[in-house]
């Protein structure tokens, strides 16, 4: 008769031991189901341990890379926000502008909207919002 086991032979200290007989004295158990989950689950605490060895520095790496990222955009978004208020508060307590100036500024805006739609529609993560031609 064929089996897909192998024999060992190997001593356990005495208090391991007598662990093993009384989990083995359970019904249901044996003392090769317990020293298979044992070693089993020992093999694959190491692989994960190996795995972190292996791909750990490339994660953390990551890891840092993305936590810069992060910062760099809060510090872009806390930015804008103050130019934006600082241009609010600038242009609050203005004189309404002339029909002159409001188509101006009309035209730049659109000008500036079908150089951010291109950029976008490109798809081009390193493009820069550098010149803005506009007709005036």
């Amino acid at each position: 008769m064929q089996t897909r086991k192998t024999r060992h032979q190997f001593y356990l200290p005495d208090e391991l031991s007598a662990k093993l007989e009384a989990m083995a004295a359970q019904p249901g158990s044996s003392k090769t189901a317990i020293l298979t989950d044992a070693l089993t689950a020992w093999f694959e605490r190491r692989a994960g341990h190996e795995l972190d060895q292996r791909f750990g520095t490339r994660l953390d790496r990551q890891n840092r890379i993305a936590d810069r990222t992060e910062q760099k955009l809060d510090y872009l978004t806390e930015a804008l926000g103050l130019f934006i208020r600082h241009q609010l508060t600038l242009t609050a307590h203005q004189p309404a502008f002339d029909t002159e100036t409001n188509r101006l500024g009309r035209l730049r805006y659109e000008e500036f909207m079908k150089v951010v739609g291109r950029m976008l529609a490109r798809g081009d993560p390193n493009a820069r919002l550098t010149h803005v031609n506009t007709k005036e």
